[in-house]
């Protein structure tokens, strides 16, 4: 049997990615340079893409003339393949929630330090970011053409957002974003699990733009009840991170320092 065929054999019965490792264990192959050329054989013709070092996806007739395939379609199987936890996290989550009005360019994953080699040079559409650990209560899942993929839940994304707001464009972008997502946030059900894991100032820049920018007053004033519950009081913060903090204009609900001006982009 050719690696070709026993490609073509595998992609019939379900199976959409491979290593090469489970390539190795075929016996198909004596020699590993031969191994090695046939694999950039396959990735030069389109057959299959190399996604991460050892990790492959063949690639579906859909996609043989862009000659890659949407991380949806295998970032399941990868992580699973490197051990790792994972959710879909920020724009993407934002989009594959219905609430991003433009596709982003980067795929956006969370998973766990440490960073043990994630980033591969030949997938730099993946955006990667880490956390110590995930919530996993606040985690949903979305079907996929290969199966089903984690993506965060409407609050995690927003808050994700907010506190990676220099990664995803600003809180201008952000504040867009959120009046698409905002209708799909429930406070009372989607907080709980994520009340000790998104810092208290995150919460307080978010309850300040779905406050004042996306004007979704009872969804702020829920917000607002349960960090009031919260153990120690709020502290004077910064709503933008990458503008110079002024304590000049100042919201002392949300105890925010105003430092920049919020303008949402039409949809």
């Amino acid at each position: 049997m050719t690696l070709q065929k026993w490609i073509k054999d595998r992609a019939i019965h379900g199976f959409p990615t491979f290593s090469i490792e489970d390539v190795r264990e075929t016996g198909m192959y004596s020699s590993e340079q031969i191994l090695q050329n046939e694999l950039y054989r396959l990735c030069s013709n389109k057959t299959i893409a190399s996604v991460y070092r050892g990790f492959y996806v063949i690639i579906p007739v859909q996609y043989v003339l862009r000659g890659s395939v949407p991380a949806t379609y295998y970032i399941d199987q990868l992580m699973a393949y490197l051990s790792k936890p994972y959710y879909v996290c920020m724009l993407s989550a934002a989009e594959l929630l219905g609430a991003a009005h433009q596709r982003p360019q980067q795929f956006s994953v969370m998973t766990t330090f440490p960073k043990r080699r994630v980033v591969s040079t030949r997938n730099v559409i993946i955006d990667w970011f880490y956390r110590e650990g995930l919530p996993e209560d606040a985690l949903i899942t979305k079907n996929t053409e290969t199966g089903t993929i984690r993506i965060s839940n409407p609050l995690l994304t927003a808050a994700d957002l907010v506190q990676y707001q220099q990664h995803v464009g600003g809180l201008s972008r952000v504040a867009t974003i959120l009046e698409e997502l905002s209708e799909q946030i429930n406070i009372k059900s989607q907080f709980a699990s994520l009340a000790s894991f998104v810092k208290k100032v995150t919460w307080q820049r978010l309850g300040y733009i779905l406050e004042h920018v996306v004007e979704e007053n009872e969804l702020a004033d829920e917000l607002y009840e349960q960090i009031r519950n919260l153990p120690g009081s709020l502290m004077y913060m910064p709503l933008s991170t990458s503008a110079e903090d002024n304590t000049s204009e100042r919201n002392s609900r949300w105890k925010i320092n105003i430092n920049v001006q919020i303008e949402k982009d039409d949809l």
